[in-house]
């Protein structure tokens, strides 16, 4: 986690040097998509990991060119993560099995992007995210608080290809993938093994250039 956070304050300083430097080239956006989440375990437990759950995310993005081919992207983004046919054991010993977990973050990536293709209209993202959970939920309505059970961070790799279409000179319409791939253990106690959270999307969005 150190060397993320470590890795994140550097993206930060390279972005505002960027902006410093090419004030002309700066172009804000707004999206929303679809997820596909789950979690992987490296241990053996019954969490059953590989059991998808879906959702959505919405967010908005700031990208500073420092050349044609580069930039610099952050992207402030509201992300519903989790995992379905989980189980949770109530405080009198009980299991209960079957449970969709929703787990919602504020995760915050800072993204290198090239852009290429003949007119550079398509483009690759890829760096570190860092993530706040925000709230939790689960299917089985038992009235038990499982906030407590998960960490506040994650952090992890976020990665993506897109590709930008021009409406005006003022505005442009994008579609991208975009997957997160966790480092950090999801939960704030050792279950049996660590748990990461491993999430796909499709976004769209619109992109205003301010020159």
């Amino acid at each position: 986690m150190k060397k993320l956070l470590f890795t994140l304050a550097i993206a930060f300083l390279f972005c505002s040097a960027a902006v410093a430097q090419n004030k002309n080239l700066t172009e804000f956006g707004v999206y929303v998509g679809l997820n596909s989440s789950t979690v992987e375990s490296s241990g053996s437990s019954s969490a059953q990991p590989g059991s998808y759950t879906y959702g959505f995310n919405f967010g908005v993005s700031a990208e500073h060119y420092f050349s044609e081919g580069w930039s610099i992207k952050i992207k402030p983004t509201y992300d519903q993560k989790g995992w379905a046919n989980g189980f949770l054991i109530l405080n009198d010993g009980t299991e209960v099995d079957g449970i969709d977990f929703r787990l919602n973050y504020i995760t915050l990536p800072v993204l290198a992007s090239w852009h290429f293709g003949q007119t550079r209209n398509w483009y690759l993202n890829f760096g570190p995210y860092l993530g706040f959970l925000a709230s939790t939920g689960e299917s089985s309505n038992s009235g038990t608080d499982i906030k407590s059970a998960f960490n506040s961070v994650d952090g992890g790799l976020d990665f993506g290809i897109g590709v930008k279409i021009p409406l005006s000179n003022t505005a442009n319409f994008f579609a991208e993938y975009d997957g997160q791939v966790g480092f950090a253990n999801v939960f704030t106690q050792n279950t049996g093994g660590s748990f990461q959270n491993v999430r796909s999307s499709i976004n769209i969005g619109l992109s205003f250039p301010l020159k």
